[in-house]
């Protein structure tokens, strides 16, 4: 997963630090991840969903707020407004990049914080919160005994996840004037609220009120066992995979366009990943696959392998020959179906070995319909007759030039 480090200005000037994790592959979608509360963009839960929503073709951004992690200015002068705030900068800074965010995640208070920003972001399609309180103030329950101090001097440091902060009256009075109610019941994007039954820092009542403030589309996963930082690298890519396959259904994930130019009778194989195996597949001027390796072959799994498309043309041109034959002699052959599997790994002739080798091409045919036996016979026989059948039984030449 390639990841770029970038940098904007956030509500105040101050720099903001970033990363942006992007596909291997076409970048179908982009989605903003705002983190925790006095977490940072590098917390592992962002790390490992922003991984697997790259994988999916969906590149992430995530940055610090404003005083945090490796992001200018300072942490008491922030407020909830102004992390929302921070977040219409990045949205605005991804738009100038001409990659305008369709998806905003936001976890905990971040989670709060994308549904307060997502009506001012236009592009914005869908709305995912993590673990979010409903009502923002929830998090002033972490200042404890401190939070009386804050009232009455205006300050105070307060120990959070083993760091001090300095947390202001400033900083409490905006959180408590925070009123999400009436933006859940405007939002007008698809909402998908993860949540865990025992979360310990926000309760899943919240999360109840913020299904019940919303209106449709919205969807509710539990996240069973997860704790509410989302540690356990097995339920970061379980809510990755859920947020990834909701937001299929929103975002319009359609891949990219084929590459112009294949003239007709020409099939023309492009690279679409120089540092993978994917491959562009164009075969005249209107018809586009692609090609690729699976993971374990260092590939993104994005296409069929280079043999699993040579099994796909014998079986088409099976099921091809088979129905040609009974329409023309008016049988009732009602389906066909073939299975093709080659006993070759994937990848394993990269190195081009030189020994001979016998490819062997498995092929199970299934006919439906009210054949007899003579007439499946005589299908079984006619499906030897395929030119692909016939083309790789016999030695062909392959003739190269340099262009």
């Amino acid at each position: 997963m390639p990841t770029e480090r970038l940098t904007f200005p956030g509500h105040s000037g101050d720099i903001l630090s970033a990363r942006l994790d992007l596909p291997d592959g076409p970048h179908l979608a982009t989605a903003m991840f705002a983190h925790c509360f006095t977490c940072s963009k590098d917390i592992p839960a962002a790390r490992r969903i922003s991984a697997r929503l790259a994988a999916m073709g969906i590149a992430v951004l995530r940055f610090d707020f404003t005083g945090l992690g490796h992001s200018q200015g300072e942490f008491a002068n922030t407020a909830f407004s102004s992390n929302v705030a921070d977040l219409l900068a990045a949205s605005q800074a991804l738009q100038d990049r001409g990659i305008a965010p369709k998806l905003l995640i936001g976890h905990s208070l971040g989670g709060a914080a994308v549904l307060r920003a997502a009506p001012d972001i236009a592009s914005a399609r869908a709305v995912v919160t993590i673990g979010a309180p409903f009502d923002p103030a929830h998090v002033t329950h972490n200042f404890g005994s401190a939070l009386d101090t804050i009232r009455e001097h205006g300050k105070a440091t307060v120990d959070l996840g083993g760091r001090p902060f300095t947390i202001t009256d400033s900083f409490v009075r905006d959180v408590e004037a925070a009123n999400l109610a009436p933006i859940l019941a405007n939002l007008k994007k698809a909402l998908l609220v993860l949540h865990a039954p025992r979360d310990a820092i926000v309760g899943i009542a919240n999360a109840a009120e913020i299904f019940d403030a919303a209106k449709h589309p919205k969807s509710f996963v539990t996240l069973d066992d997860t704790d509410h930082l989302i540690s356990d690298p097995n339920d970061a890519e379980y809510a990755a995979d859920v947020i990834a396959t909701w937001a299929g259904r929103y975002l319009e994930l359609t891949p990219p366009a084929p590459p112009i130019g294949a003239p007709e009778g020409i099939v023309r194989v492009s690279e679409a990943d120089p540092a993978g195996f994917l491959q562009d597949v164009q075969s005249g001027p209107y018809h586009h696959t692609l090609a690729d390796e699976p993971m374990a072959y260092g590939g993104t799994n994005r296409g069929m392998s280079p043999y699993g498309l040579v099994a796909a043309g014998l079986g088409a041109c099976t099921s091809m020959t088979i129905r040609m034959y009974a329409r023309r002699k008016g049988w009732p052959l009602d389906h066909v179906r073939v299975d093709i599997s080659h006993d070759k790994v994937h990848a394993q002739d990269a190195d081009c070995v030189t020994e001979a080798k016998i490819d062997l091409f498995r092929r199970r045919i299934t006919l439906e319909g009210a054949l007899d036996n003579a007439q499946r016979q005589r299908l079984l026989e006619i499906a030897d007759k395929c030119p692909v059948h016939r083309t790789l039984e016999r030695t062909a030449r392959v003739e190269t030039e340099l262009v």
